[in-house]
């Protein structure tokens, strides 16, 4: 199998009222009928890598030395041969049509719906995502927010860069896929594991891949293949997984 379309793209969301500029860079590959993205950190990769990219096997890209390629390689690949719409462990869940914020809110508030928070627990966020936030909170949770890249969240909590005192100290983790393209995805798994705390994964990076550990170690999975939410303002879906 062979990446049919690489693209390296730059996006920037400010919803109004709010301080908060969210800037995002994803490298994305498109295998057959299915896509693999990877966010990543604005110099993680050089964004003129598309054009090198295409035409590229996926047996070679699988064993690049640069990780976010490997990341987006397996993504569209087990994308291609394991659509979420053919799972029967996943459920389909629209996302409402319109404006970003009301498609955000719709889509954090299922990634909290995917466990039962009680009052009081302490919930790890492994990347911050300020609707997220405001679930976690509605829910009865104490937010833990953890993030390389903001200091508060919209409502005001500390913002952590370190996550290992998260990690030992959380009832339960919500991670973003991102964690994939960063290293840290197997630390935070291997942490869920020792401990025994459910680890919830919003996957866009790795929607393909996240659901591969279903069971050992991850209790479940928001997953949204490309093309994302924030890319369009008609109904698409998320897919919900969880556990046996």
């Amino acid at each position: 199998m062979h990446v049919v379309g690489a693209s390296w793209i730059s996006q920037s969301t400010r919803f109004p009222g709010t301080r908060q500029t969210y800037r995002n860079y994803y490298l994305v590959l498109r295998v057959g009928a299915a896509f693999g993205a990877c966010c990543i950190e604005r110099d993680a990769l050089d964004p003129t890598i598309a054009p090198a990219l295409a035409g590229s096997s996926v047996a070679d890209l699988l064993v690049d030395p640069r990780l976010p390629v490997r990341i987006a390689a397996l993504d569209a690949y087990l994308n291609a041969v394991r659509p979420a719409r053919e799972s029967a462990l996943a459920q389909a869940m629209p996302l409402p049509a319109g404006a970003p914020p009301v498609r955000a809110v719709a889509r954090d508030n299922a990634i909290a719906a995917l466990v039962s928070i009680k009052p009081g627990q302490r919930v790890g966020l492994i990347g911050v995502v300020n609707p997220l936030v405001d679930a976690i909170t509605r829910s009865g949770g104490i937010c833990l927010p953890c993030d390389f890249n903001m200091e508060r969240t919209q409502s005001g909590l500390e913002v952590a860069r370190d996550m290992l005192p998260i990690l030992e100290t959380a009832d339960m983790i919500i991670a973003t896929g991102m964690t994939l393209s960063n290293g840290s995805f197997d630390q935070i798994l291997m942490a869920a594991r020792r401990r025994g705390i459910p680890l919830i994964v919003y996957a866009q990076t790795g929607s393909g891949i996240i659901p591969r550990f279903l069971g050992d170690g991850v209790a479940a999975v928001c997953a949204e293949p490309f093309p994302f939410s924030q890319f369009s303002a008609d109904p698409t879906s998320v897919y919900l997984y969880r556990a046996p």
